[in-house]
């Protein structure tokens, strides 16, 4: 479980700054996928995909893999309790192709998660939209007068007892920071485990956050073959 601490600046009078350090991750970066063009891995939960500002937080999937890979470029990101499938390129072109197909949204990503309650529908559409939230930094919120448009498909995997929870297979149409996170809060039924869109109960749950990011498709940028990848579910 992640704990974030914030203050004040008196300076700025009503913006909290995010104190927060990441604990230590011990866990070890998997390689999934690997070619001359680009590289698959499977992140573990605690780690941040990119170094924080602040220099405690230096550790992360890319200050890893540039000790061994010079050029190494993040297509996307992970939330740091996100585990799973990360795509990287190996050169300024590559990452240029990957990022025009995130862009055009040809990427499709699904993602394992584990949420508190049952929910009553098998399968749906979570259509909310995602805004900042000044007073709460980092949260985010759902507001449908200043919020950019996010949707959420999910389909039931299982339906879970001691304690009551469900198993969903999330595959994001859009990428808003913390989408999945905040979408499933606002339907009643948070990720266990989550720190930033849980209640206390549902933190407590588990250790880390049930959210997996179990397989990517996408178009290969040097072949054009469309292919996928995946990362087993830990949990």
């Amino acid at each position: 479980m992640f704990i974030r601490i914030f203050w004040y600046d008196p300076s700025l009078s009503t913006i909290p700054i995010d104190n927060f350090v990441a604990p230590v991750c011990l866990e070890k970066i998997g390689i999934l996928f690997e070619d001359e063009f680009l590289l698959a891995i499977n992140k573990p939960s605690g780690l941040l995909s990119l170094s924080g500002k602040n220099p405690l937080n230096k550790d992360s999937v890319h200050y890893r893999l540039a000790q061994q890979y010079s050029d190494i470029r993040l297509t996307h990101r992970l939330d740091l309790g996100t585990s799973g499938i990360m795509l990287l390129a190996k050169n300024k072109e590559i990452n240029a192709h990957l990022t025009k197909q995130f862009q055009a949204r040809s990427v499709i990503k699904r993602y394992v998660s584990i949420l508190a309650g049952e929910l009553q529908d098998s399968e749906g559409l979570i259509d909310l939209p995602i805004a900042k939230d000044k007073l709460l930094f980092p949260r985010l919120k759902i507001c449908h007068q200043d919020g950019k448009s996010a949707q959420s498909h999910f389909q039931v995997s299982a339906r879970l007892n001691q304690p009551v929870a469900t198993e969903v297979m999330f595959t994001p149409l859009t990428g808003r920071t913390h989408q999945l996170r905040i979408h499933s809060q606002a339907i009643g039924h948070p990720i266990i485990g989550c720190d930033l869109y849980g209640t206390e109960a549902t933190q407590k749950m588990a250790l880390r956050l049930m959210l997996h990011a179990f397989d990517i498709t996408f178009d290969h940028p040097n072949s054009q073959q469309r292919m996928t990848l995946s990362s087993p579910c830990p949990f």
